[in-house]
């Protein structure tokens, strides 16, 4: 096998290729052929020779091919002007469709025929397919545009001539240097605030789902930013110039440089993929660019999940190493000359500058435990606004001595205990410790899960920052003013015995992802291994432990079953024991939801917990094994709500007359103010011909507004009564949360929506929009059975990259008489319709429907009956509806948008 390193020069220098144009027809055409035959080369080399070289080398070709080209047009007979690259192409590298940034520069205004000239050779250089990005300046237009803009500046420093007179660059050089203008000082502070703003851009965090190679924290323009710098400060051409200046240490540059050439090779074959100077890690090219860059999948993990954890972690570390060179700099340039004040903190500690810092050289080498000590010293004094560069490059080398004797040390264990029980900043020190690699050294099981992302919509951070999140969600409900969003939330965290439990079981209840099996299984034995390592009770452990196990119990329970079923709230009841465990289990939920994806947190997902909880708490207090009757919770809500219609001077014998065909179901699963409020508009409308449809807030108690919107609808009961409300429903733009239908033994259909429009609000009182969608719900259903088309929205882009197979489950409620369909699909506009559809043509009434829409995954239950009443009991019956969904529901999502008729 021959192992030579192909030669990536192009086979034509600037002479022969000047002379190849001249002698063509198609002069374009011979030079396209040039680029591409040059771009397949380097292509083809990717993974036999360093990054480096095919950059710099696409950089050479398209140099080339310029001074050419210069030639070609003449440009080169005219004195006092130079072609210069700057930016990126200026320091010698390109990607294969990177912008080409040029600059054209005179000594003096030019004369006609050199403009001219140049207009041919910037047409040529489109034609030929090159994306340019060019000016042309006088040496004094330059000069004075780059003293008032820092980027013009910026790329000025990065300048080289690739024909004409290079003499015309060196005076713009000398013109802009920073003993005439942008001195180091003010150079690096706009520089800084620049980066400032920019990662502003990706809400300062490495870990966005599409992330930007080039531009997000992490990304290559913080490599840019640290070179910059330098240049200004040391006058280096390179960040190898920091190493020998003894800014940083060998060890750090080769870290920068494995990350830069990382991040080369993700976006060399981005831009090879996407054909265009593309710097987004989209979701259209994350699968594609994982196969390319040589990831498969294992039994754990996708490819991409792999791909794109690698690609995390190698931003994180790019990321720690630009804020810890920034405050070197900060340090030298910005406050070089101030004053310092030094003061003890301990014996190992000093404060500088109001920044912690190691009081000796070999701190942590001498005391290892000073590792974790930093950290809570750190949350002890909040008014410190950091660590010192210096002493976090030593965290950073000393991280080594983390080994099983430092985890198993009662004096470490202690200190990590004390950091969990501090009243303030445990969140920032956490994070902190995971960005200098300690956390994940002391845990080695969260060291496995840093970076690791999961590839859905659902899960929008990976599994470390997802699982900080939760904790600082936890620790965020001690303060006054989260009351109002979490009024019950904030109570119950008040009254927890011992918040570190919490804590411990938020660290620790997605720990165990990315390994196979069962998460919360693995992650409970790994709470109870960290309980018994760090001196917590057997009880303690045990409630970890449980928390870990049970972390999905609840928000599954309040999502996906009818918890107005006392059956349902019992069986809960029992699965929590007591109020210890009820609280705790609460707090952690509404913390984990709120961390996995802030547009999974709305009211009507907070009121579903509320209820769950309060109702759980009743059934705790009254006891397990005295559990409500049906019955009592029936003739409960009868009284309640006949007392408050009696208040309002109703007659109750019209109203008694009202509910007799109605059924006892309807009083199980609708509240006292809820009935009382149908009960007022039936009794008190006269036109009795059309659908009676009411809107307004969810209301639980009066004044107690609680989720979402509430759509009431009475009208006659038709088998596709169903498909037509939420076919309806979403062409208003609105997303249905839960579905209580229920028919009365007269024949007509009593059915309530929650919902919640496009940004995951109640409508609120904007009464136009609320007579808008009264008016189109009544029109629909006049005539449900004629309704037309599903709405035809486009699916959204994301989604479109999922692949979901449809998963389709069907049992019996044996005590509630009906038959429950679970459907998990790609989600997407107007899948209810085409759903209800389908129970039409299998002649199913839907009784009710639990709707969960994660990410880019359905969750949707449905509670159904045949025509009769009764439980689907034909099992080639149910097994055709389940044949039908999903394969129909698979097809269906194989298209861009969804249209439906019936």
């Amino acid at each position: 096998m021959d192992l030579t390193p192909p030669d990536l020069t192009p086979p034509l220098d600037p002479e022969q290729l000047l002379a190849a144009l001249r002698d063509s027809d198609q002069p374009g055409q011979r030079a396209r052929d040039f680029l591409e035959e040059g771009q397949a080369r380097l292509d083809q080399a990717f993974d036999q020779v360093p990054i480096e070289a095919l950059v710099h080398g696409r950089a050479d070709l398209v140099d080339r091919v310029l001074v050419a080209a210069w030639s070609l047009f003449g440009l080169d007979d005219f004195a006092d002007v130079a072609l210069v690259a700057v930016g990126g192409y200026g320091r010698g590298e390109l990607h294969p469709h990177s912008d080409v940034d040029l600059m054209v520069l005179f000594r003096d205004t030019p004369a006609q025929d050199a403009c001219s000239a140049l207009e041919g050779f910037v047409a040529f250089l489109w034609d030929i397919g090159l994306e340019i990005g060019h000016s042309v300046r006088t040496l004094d237009e330059c000069e004075n545009l780059a003293g008032q803009d820092i980027t013009v500046a910026t790329n000025i420093m990065e300048a080289r001539t690739l024909a004409g007179d290079d003499r015309v660059r060196e005076d713009l050089a000398v013109r802009t240097g920073p003993d005439r203008m942008w001195p180091t000082d003010r150079f690096f502070a706009a520089k800084w605030e620049e980066q400032t703003a920019r990662h502003r851009k990706f809400n300062d965090t490495e870990y966005n789902l599409e992330p930007d190679i080039k531009n997000a924290p992490g990304g290559l323009r913080d490599v840019q930013m640290i070179a910059w710098v330098a240049k200004r400060h040391f006058g280096g051409d390179s960040l190898e110039a920091l190493v020998d200046a003894g800014f940083i240490t060998r060890v750090e540059f080769d870290a920068v440089t494995r990350c830069l050439d990382y991040l080369w090779r993700v976006r060399w074959q981005l831009h090879s993929l996407t054909g265009r100077n593309e710097n987004r890690l989209l979701f259209d090219h994350q699968r594609q660019l994982a196969e390319r860059l040589g990831h498969q999948d294992s039994n754990a993990n996708l490819a991409v999940e792999l791909f794109m954890k690698e690609f995390y972690r190698a931003a994180l570390a790019l990321s720690v190493l630009n804020d810890m060179l920034l405050q070197l700099f900060d340090e030298a340039i910005l406050r070089a000359g101030e004053p310092e004040q030094v003061r003890p903190l301990n014996r190992r500690f000093q404060v500088r500058n109001e920044y912690l810092e190691m009081s000796a050289p070999d701190t942590f080498r001498e005391h290892p435990s000073a590792l974790l000590e930093a950290f809570v010293l750190m949350a002890q004094n909040p008014d410190l606004k950091g660590i010192r560069a210096a002493t976090v490059r030593e965290l950073i080398h000393c991280r080594r001595l983390i080994d099983d004797d430092f985890r198993n040390d009662p004096a470490n264990t202690g200190l990590f205990m004390q950091l969990l029980r501090s009243p303030h900043a445990l969140f920032t020190q956490l994070r902190r410790m995971k960005r200098y690699g300690i956390l994940g050294k002391y845990l080695p099981e969260f060291g496995r899960i840093i970076g690791m992302m999961q590839y859905d919509l659902f899960h929008i951070y990976t599994v470390d920052a997802h699982t900080l999140l939760v904790l600082k969600n936890m620790r965020r409900l001690r303060y006054e003013n989260m009351r109002e969003e979490f009024p019950v939330a904030c109570e119950v965290y008040y009254r927890l015995p011992k918040p570190e439990l919490l804590y411990v079981a938020g660290l620790y209840h997605d720990i165990a992802k990315g390994r196979g099996g069962d998460h919360s299984e693995l992650g409970a034995d790994d709470a109870i291994a960290f309980c018994q390592r760090h001196g917590l009770t057997n009880w303690d452990a045990k409630l970890c432990a449980w928390l870990v196990r049970n972390h999905l119990t609840m928000s599954v329970t309040a999502q996906r079953k009818d918890i107005s079923d006392p059956d349902v709230v019992h069986e809960f009841a029992r699965t929590v024991g007591d109020l210890v465990h009820l609280d705790y289990l609460y707090v952690l939920t509404v913390a984990d939801i709120n961390a996995t994806n802030p547009a999974l947190w709305n009211s009507w997902r907070a009121s579903l917990l509320r209820q769950l909880y309060m109702e759980t708490k009743r059934a705790l207090r009254r006891g397990l094994n005295n559990p409500q009757d049906k019955q009592d919770w029936i003739d409960e809500t009868r009284d309640e709500a006949l007392k408050l219609l009696a208040e309002r001077d109703h007659d109750v014998k019209a109203i008694e007359a009202l509910w007799a065909n109605i059924g006892d179901e309807y009083f199980l699963r609708e509240t006292p103010w809820d009935i009382a409020w149908h009960t007022e508009a039936l009794l008190e409308r006269t036109n009795d011909q059309d659908p009676l449809v009411l809107i307004r807030e969810s209301e639980t108690s009066p004044g107690n507004l609680e989720g979402g919107s509430q759509i009431f609808i009475y009208t006659p009961d038709t088998r596709n009564l169903f498909a037509a409300t939420v076919n309806a429903i979403d062409s208003l733009g609105l997303t249905i949360m839960d579905a209580r239908i229920i028919t009365s033994a007269d024949g007509f259909s009593l059915d309530t929506y929650i919902v919640l429009d496009e940004n995951g609000t109640p409508i609120g009182d904007d009464w136009p929009r609320i007579e808008h969608i009264r008016k189109t719900l009544t029109e629909t259903l006049k005539e449900p059975e004629h309704f037309g088309n599903t709405v035809s929205r486009r699916m959204p882009r994301r989604n479109k990259h999922f692949d979901v197979p449809t998963q389709v489950t069907i049992s019996n409620d044996i005590v509630n008489d009906r038959t429950v369909v679970d459907v998990q699909t790609l989600d997407r506009p107007g899948l209810l319709a085409h759903i209800g559809r389908i129970f039409v043509q299998f002649e199913l009434l839907v009784q009710n429907a639990r709707i969960a829409t994660l990410g880019e995954k359905a969750e949707d239950v449905f509670f159904i009956t045949d025509l009769d009443g009764q439980p689907v009991s034909d099992p080639e019956l149910c097994e055709r509806l389940r044949d039908t969904l999903v394969r129909e529901l698979d097809d269906r999502s194989k298209n861009d948008a969804l249209s439906v008729t019936i």
